[in-house]
């Protein structure tokens, strides 16, 4: 396996909550294989300094322990690349192909130190402790970055210029090709790009997804369709910057795979039962929060999104409490047959993508029976009133509408096993399904 020359240490600065220029937060250091963290003595005698994640980091001086399960802090992993910004960054230091990536290897504070300086959340990676040089790319058309994006598909080394440009996106996660870009300097976006391997049209879905999100009253991001190089792209506003006159603010954030306390490899053990318990102690207005959630896990079954993992759900963090951030990433998976599992438990072992679960689960969300369902009833008929309409704004192809309604959105294995209180449900289904405007 090719590895590169290897970082040992690298400085974390942070957006504090107001501030509009980073302070360096402490040290990430390489201790047997793993990244520890310190704070910095100056940052600990600051009068508006937070923490960047309580429990996991407290304000103390000294190396923090980290927890056995992990190799480096989570709130810290959270700031790394994931699939897609990590092919981007093989290709620039190996030129590796598509099918070869698997065989370079760069460590944790590579990906930290070398992907852009506009990653999500409130931090960046240094390797001074006094002076601030962020990794910012060029400016480039929505053609030039999707050009850019099938050079790094289909294995292409990228030019010195095509680097510049596409290496903004790395610090996103995700596995889809993407980039970061900044609307008349007031707006930033992330930009998804349709992929050259998708069979469907993928970026539609997500956006049709998160349209009726919002219609049924879920805290959604904002997203809007654009058409470049005769493919679609998604642009989804960013929620962690706050524009003012003088900057960009940062807001901190944590992902459920964070606040849980896992590592990549144990996520599978993550469940929407644990996130509820973490929200009714940790969170402000736990209860409408709780509400909120509940709202997600019945419309990811509902659309069809078992994409649904713990870095799929975030909180911001502004070092006493956290809050929900707007939901992100709802995108309906292809499925070859009717049956569907959640990334995510649902209640105890079960993660079967129906109903009947959420329902059950009700009473983890401080609801009764009555009001799951009422909630789950609305979500059908608000997606079904709205369906044409949303289609429609996505110029949405007869092919691609037909799959949608019939395979992913209120697919039929969603109400299977429903008891008699709940069965006018799978019947509102099979007339939207069977009805001239669904396909």
């Amino acid at each position: 396996m090719m590895t590169s020359k290897a970082y040992r240490e690298a400085y974390v600065w942070i957006w504090l909550p107001g501030e509009t220029t980073p302070v360096v937060a402490g040290k990430l250091t390489v201790q047997n294989k793993a990244l520890v963290f310190n704070y910095g003595k100056s940052y600990l005698e600051r009068e508006n300094k937070i923490s960047i994640y309580e429990p996991e980091l407290p304000l103390r001086s000294g190396i923090l322990d980290l927890s056995p399960d992990l190799d480096m802090p989570g709130s810290i992993r959270d700031g790394s690349p994931d699939a897609w910004g990590r092919r981007v960054l093989i290709n620039k230091r190996f030129g590796a192909t598509g099918s070869s990536i698997d065989s370079f290897q760069l460590d944790e504070l590579t990906f930290l130190l070398e992907s852009g300086s506009d990653r999500i959340g409130a931090l960046d990676f240094q390797l001074s402790p006094t002076e601030y040089i962020p990794r910012v790319s060029h400016n480039a058309s929505l053609d030039e970055l999707i050009q850019f994006a099938e050079r790094v598909e289909q294995g292409i080394p990228l030019t010195r210029e095509l680097d510049y440009a596409l290496h903004h996106g790395t610090p996103i996660g995700g596995a889809r090709p993407k980039a970061l870009i900044e609307e008349r300097g007031r707006k930033k976006y992330i930009a998804k790009f349709s992929s050259t391997s998708d069979l469907y049209s993928v970026i539609k879905a997500e956006y049709i997804a998160m349209k009726l999100a919002k219609a049924v009253g879920i805290n959604a991001a904002e997203v809007h369709l654009k058409k470049s190089s005769h493919r679609e792209v998604l642009l989804i506003e960013r929620f962690d910057r706050v524009y003012m006159e003088e900057g960009w603010q940062r807001r901190s954030m944590v992902s459920a795979l964070t606040l849980f306390g896992l590592n990549e490899m144990m996520a599978r053990y993550a469940s929407y039962e644990t996130l509820a318990e973490i929200i009714r102690k940790r969170f402000q207005d736990a209860s409408a929060t709780l509400r909120e959630l509940y709202k997600r896990l019945v419309f990811n079954i509902l659309c069809g999104n078992t994409d649904d993992h713990a870095r799929n759900h975030a909180a911001f963090w502004d070092g006493k409490m956290l809050t929900l951030t707007p939901a992100y990433d709802i995108c309906p998976q292809p499925r070859s047959g009717n049956e569907a599992t959640q990334a995510m438990l649902i209640v105890g072992n079960k993660r079967l993508s129906q109903i009947r679960l959420c329902i059950e689960a009700a009473h983890h969300y401080l609801l009764d029976r009555p009001t799951a369902i009422s909630i789950i009833e609305n979500q059908v008929k608000t997606i079904i009133e709205n369906w044409d309409k949303v289609c429609k704004s996505a110029l949405t192809s007869p092919i691609d509408r037909k799959l949608f309604a019939s395979r992913q959105f209120l697919n039929l294995f969603a109400f299977e096993n429903l008891d008699p209180d709940c069965q006018h449900l799978e019947k509102m289904i099979v007339e939207f399904k069977n009805s001239e405007g669904s396909l």
